[in-house]
């Protein structure tokens, strides 16, 4: 019996509602495991990618996660399996405490109390902010806010994380304490990014996306030290490959 990929992807397209093409003729397929770099300019439909796998937006193809495709019967089940870390924190932290906004996801997951404690527990040892459970998610630092979105989904123990550029708004050393973080899970990453060094260094696959098209896809090493190739869309050469 063969194993099902993480994300499989076929021939699939989106068009915005003024019928600009969004993505078109998306072939993509990602192992369990991989850590993957979508990159590309502003605008190239990285995020957009994102909102496919995670079942938000429909268009013509076929998408599975983890051998599921995604319809209304199986969507529950995939976004259990699929967390989604979005590009602002704020949009994922909107309870009154952060162990509240990390619990909710269990929670909607009708776990039992105690395995709803032991999860927030886990997720915010995870991140470094066991001490934070009671405090405001508003009185977080960037920095902070970023890990507790992580741990939102951390808490529901998804197979794969998608990361909306995870490094924006972080100072030097908040961006450095989130590589780690992110290098240490265990979990298929896919994270859109237009900061080649963040993904250098996470990464050893690299997707390059422009204007909706999949322009390369292998090594990152390869793509990302490929000067003509990020030059000629819009993408800075990676300083510090893996």
């Amino acid at each position: 019996m063969t194993m099902s990929k993480a994300i499989e992807i076929i021939n699939f397209s989106y068009k915005y509602h003024d019928g600009t093409a969004a993505l078109s003729d998306i072939i993509l397929s990602i192992e369990h495991g991989q850590k993957v770099a979508l990159i590309g300019p502003n605008g190239a439909g990285k995020s957009t990618l994102l909102l496919v796998m995670a079942g938000f937006v429909k268009g013509t193809g076929k998408v599975l996660v983890d051998g599921l495709e995604i319809n209304r019967k199986n969507l529950k089940k995939i976004r259990t399996c699929l967390g989604s870390c979005l590009e602002n924190p704020d949009d994922q932290l909107f309870m009154p405490t952060l162990f509240d906004d990390v619990a909710f996801g269990p929670l909607n997951m009708e776990l039992e109390p105690d395995q709803v404690k032991a999860r927030v527990a886990e997720a915010l040892e995870t991140v470094g902010l066991a001490r934070m459970a009671d405090k405001a998610p508003h009185h977080l630092s960037a920095g902070q806010k970023r890990a507790a979105a992580i741990a939102t989904i951390l808490a529901m123990q998804p197979k794969i994380i998608t990361l909306d550029e995870p490094d924006g708004s972080l100072d030097p050393r908040n961006r450095n304490n989130l590589m780690k973080l992110l290098g240490s899970l265990p979990q298929t990453l896919i994270i859109a990014t237009c900061n080649m060094n963040f993904a250098a260094a996470l990464v050893d696959r690299a997707v390059l996306l422009d204007k909706g098209r999949i322009i390369a896809d292998g090594d990152a090493k390869e793509i990302m030290s490929d000067a003509e190739l990020m030059s000629e869309h819009g993408l800075e050469v990676a300083k510090a490959i893996r």
